[in-house]
């Protein structure tokens, strides 16, 4: 498991054999990933951690996501960019994966609101729907948890994680549908960052192709605002039943990265508890 000062010790070393001098590392969060102000440099670095569990190759997700994002920079889409002074990545430096973003100023205390994020999603999907690369299809859905849950054996009663494993077995079934194209694949409003030039989406870790459903069972999860209202904000029907699938498919995505992220920070072993009991008296996933 990476440690925080190896994370920070591995980008400032990349920096450093780019010219960057780093004086102040400053972490700017530490959860399922590191980022790191590269002051007094405007840049981001930003280090799978937890995510890593869940990813044998978490080099080929920032790959990913900075082909995506660079993409939707070159068509005009409101994205935070990556790094410009420096070559954004990825790098591997003893083993841990770095890339590097523009630090852009916002307010982290904005509140978006439902029509804001209905109307920024539908445009992001506007712009993502020409993406000319290959993305895997629903791959953090089908794929990640398949992972998580082996991590998973010895973490919770043997009687829960065969109901996990259940679960995630069906969904593969369960997904089909509409069209597939780019989605940003952790639609929420926290990953929309206001900004003096508007409000910019960041963390595109998870962007794969998908049905845009994928990302409207996002918003309609979303604890920070009222998630039905910003699915009609987009243009599409909160209870659209071809959306169920798809939220039961998030609560067991987001229940299961919850219990991996315990494993790395024990102090949150009740809140992922909670969201355990949780998913388990309601595996549907369903907004009230």
């Amino acid at each position: 498991m990476i440690s925080r000062s190896s994370a920070v010790a591995a980008a400032v070393a990349v920096a450093a054999e780019h010219g960057v001098r780093v004086r102040e590392p400053v972490v700017l969060t530490d959860s399922f990933n590191l980022r790191i102000h590269m002051r007094p440099a405007p840049i981001v670095a930003r280090v799978p951690t937890v995510t890593a569990l869940g990813r044998p190759r978490p080099a080929d997700v920032l790959r990913r996501e900075l082909e995506v994002v660079s993409y939707l920079r070159g068509v005009g889409a409101p994205v935070v960019p990556p790094s410009d002074l420096l070559p954004p990545g990825p790098h591997v430096r003893d083993g841990v994966a770095v890339s590097f973003w523009t630090h852009v100023e916002h307010d982290p205390d904005y509140a978006v609101t439902p029509e804001q994020a209905g109307r920024a999603l539908a445009g992001l999907h506007e712009a993502m729907r020409r993406f000319p690369g290959r993305l895997p299809y629903l791959g953090p859905v089908l794929d990640e948890p398949a992972r998580l849950l082996e991590l998973l054996g010895g973490n919770v009663e043997a009687d829960v994680l065969a109901r996990l494993r259940e679960a995630h077995a069906g969904l593969a079934a369960r997904l089909d549908g509409d069209a597939v194209q780019a989605v940003h694949g952790d639609a929420h409003p926290g990953n929309l960052l206001a900004t003096p030039h508007g409000l910019l989406w960041n963390d595109f870790e998870e962007t794969m192709a998908a049905p845009v459903a994928w990302d409207l069972a996002c918003l309609l999860r979303t604890t920070r605002l009222d998630g039905r209202a910003a699915v009609r904000a987009y243009g599409a029907d909160p209870d659209d039943p071809g959306l169920q699938a798809f939220m039961a498919a998030r609560a067991l995505q987001g229940t299961l990265w919850m219990l991996v992220r315990a494993l790395r920070f024990p102090s949150e072993a009740g809140t992922a508890r909670t969201a355990l009991e949780a998913w388990l008296r309601d595996p549907s996933g369903a907004t009230r």
